[in-house]
């Protein structure tokens, strides 16, 4: 059989002959269909076999039952390019993924069921992760090492070990691979390489590989203490880390990793870098991450750039790591590696004037879908999957000045009242409450915009619902009766009505231009939104992802074919206000494309 993996106790083997698997990740959903081959170029350049790539369920079936294989999220079209360029491939299917991806691969709405159970054996969780690897692994099907194709091994789960400890649940995955058709293509749990984790998320008859990011020959070493009858591998080597909104940009030292490199090699252990290129968190998908001790976590959102300061930068550029990984693998290879590709190319195409705009709260009910509630419920009851959701309601007067209380708030919150902003709350804030003007006998509108800024996608707070989460009150008293506003905003608002964005303050909707003349080529390029405070931003429709002024990241990339020569229209949403942002001589605020990030 072509391309079969299995082991001895001290080898992989494949097709019978001793193979060492010299892995790196590249998600395909997070890089531009355009760029696969150059990246699975690089990776095989670089020394490395094979490619590793989670899939992510939230995109392949964003609605229950409508399932999505296409432009980036070709998998089988990633995969068949890395059978061209002459890769073997690891795919890590789920359901869950972690990924520092938004749910940590579901998708938001499982949680529309106020009963459902994850990543444990619970229906009708169970009946939803059939039905979407049934769909998944007819796909890739046919690149399956049984039918002759590239994908040399399968995943069960994703680190469960760090999560539960139902092995009814794991078994239950596997043998959905094989009620899919899977019958002889390698499966393997992946853990941290301690018993706590591998007792609770391996399965005895499945190969086990260890995640860790230093101290190579320790962790290997308590991998075979636990495994002995195994060849060794690490099935996550973190190279560098992600960056957290608010906290300081990660990096890791080249000679650490090329350290950790050497071990590996001398060990004889097959490894799986992670991430070789980390690409980026487009769109709403960025996790969080929860830190702190159980019941007291404090939420930490993932920034937009997945750069991880990895062996290849976010644009596909080569780093320091790249060179000294190269060099190892040349070394220990004995032979020159083929000639990478040549670097992509950037530029910066300078300021452009954002000229028009609406303000967000007179326009975005012409964006938004409609609901009634007594109560209001979070977004995914509503069926809204990303994106922000907008509350409003009418309390009566007179009254003194009141505290308008949120008992939990997913993830921040701005109040206002008759139209004028208030106040905000965040998730993290001890107390979640913004004081009211006293209320006239008319009564006052309150209005409250919601910011979804991305679901938990480790640990025991999975089940991230977004919007307000457990009612409003007004003091002690629960208020009922609201109007509800879903703005999952998949489309760049038409903003028919948009006027000069001169005169603008608040929270708005702007627009502009960016013109390429033919002459100028098309390169990647990197938006810096300095001034602004928070929201997204698009070019020519594509959602580049987040900005915030908390940092690290100060700019979000664009790639080079998403621009065109002749018009861009380059599209921002502050959800906050205007002060501070940089504006021309006609007040306009300006946003500037870079040659280079800011991270």
């Amino acid at each position: 059989m072509k391309n079969r993996l299995t082991t001895t106790e001290s080898s992989f083997l494949l097709d019978g002959k001793e193979f060492f698997i010299r892995s790196g990740a590249i998600h395909y959903f997070r890089i531009p269909r355009e760029y696969w081959e150059e990246r699975l170029l690089q990776l095989k350049s670089c020394g490395f076999n094979t490619v590793e790539t989670y899939s992510p369920w939230n995109l392949h079936e964003k609605t229950k039952g409508n399932f999505d294989f296409s432009g980036m999220l070709d998998v089988k079209a990633f995969l068949d390019t890395a059978a061209k360029v002459g890769l073997y491939a690891i795919v890590r299917p789920g359901p869950y993924i972690c990924a520092e991806w938004d749910f940590g691969g579901f998708p938001a709405w499982l949680l529309a069921d106020d009963n459902i159970r994850l990543r444990c054996f619970s229906e009708p969780y169970m009946t939803h992760v059939r039905s979407y690897l049934a769909e998944y692994i007819e796909r890739i099907k046919p690149c399956l090492s049984e039918n002759g194709g590239n994908v040399i091994a399968l995943q069960i789960e994703n680190e469960y070990g760090s999560y539960g400890n139902d092995s009814i649940y794991m078994d239950a995955v596997r043998k959905i691979y094989g009620e899919c058709g899977v019958k002889d293509t390698f499966l393997f749990t992946s853990d941290g390489p301690n018993m706590q984790l591998l007792l609770g998320g391996t399965l005895p008859d499945v190969h086990a590989v260890g995640n860790f990011g230093s101290n190579a020959k320790a962790n290997l070493a308590e991998l075979k203490r636990i495994r002995p009858n195994a060849p060794l591998m690490c099935g996550e080597y973190w190279d560098g880390w992600f960056d957290h909104w608010g906290v300081e940009h990660h990096g890791r030292d080249t000679k650490s990793v090329a350290d950790d490199l050497s071990d590996m090699l001398g060990m004889g252990a097959s490894f799986n870098f992670y991430m070789f290129n980390g690409g980026t968190n487009f769109g709403f998908m960025n996790g969080a991450n929860t830190v702190g001790s159980v019941g007291k976590e404090k939420y930490m959102p993932t920034v937009s750039s997945y750069d991880y300061d990895c062996i290849i930068n976010e644009w596909g550029g080569y780093t320091e790591k790249y060179r000294a990984v190269r060099k190892n693998m040349e070394e220990y290879l004995g032979e020159k590696l083929p000639e990478p590709p040549e670097e992509p190319a950037r530029r910066g195409y300078g300021r452009v004037c954002l000229d028009k705009g609406e303000g967000f709260i007179d326009s975005f009910k012409k964006y938004a879908k409609h609901h009634t509630s007594a109560y209001p419920e979070p977004m995914e009851k509503y069926g809204q999957n990303y994106g922000y959701i907008v509350y409003e309601t009418h309390l009566k007067g007179p009254l003194p000045q009141r505290d308008l209380v949120f008992p939990e708030i997913h993830d921040k919150a701005y109040v206002y009242a008759d139209g004028k902003l208030i106040g905000s709350v965040y998730r993290n804030d001890d107390e979640k409450r913004v004081t009211l003007p006293s209320i006239p006998e008319e009564g006052m509108d309150i209005t409250i915009l919601v910011q979804n800024m991305g679901r938990v996608n480790y640990g025991r707070i999975l089940t991230d619902r977004k919007g307000i989460t457990a009612g409003v009150l007004l003091e002690f008293q629960y208020i009922f009766g609201w109007d509800v506003y879903t703005l999952e905003l998949e489309d760049v608002p038409s903003m028919d009505n948009a006027v000069s964005s001169a005169g603008l303050t608040g929270a708005s909707f702007l627009k502009g231009e960016l013109y390429i003349d033919e002459k100028t080529p098309l390169c990647h390029t990197f938006l810096k939104t300095e001034g602004f405070k928070k929201g997204y931003a698009c070019v020519n429709g594509f959602n580049l992802g987040r900005f915030n002024c908390d940092g690290p990241t100060k700019t979000l990339f664009v790639p080079a074919c998403l621009l065109k020569h002749g018009v861009n229209e380059v599209y921002v949403f502050e959800q906050e206000d205007l002060e501070g942002v940089i504006r021309n001589p006609d007040g306009h605020p300006l946003v500037e494309f870079l040659r280079e990030p800011q991270l």
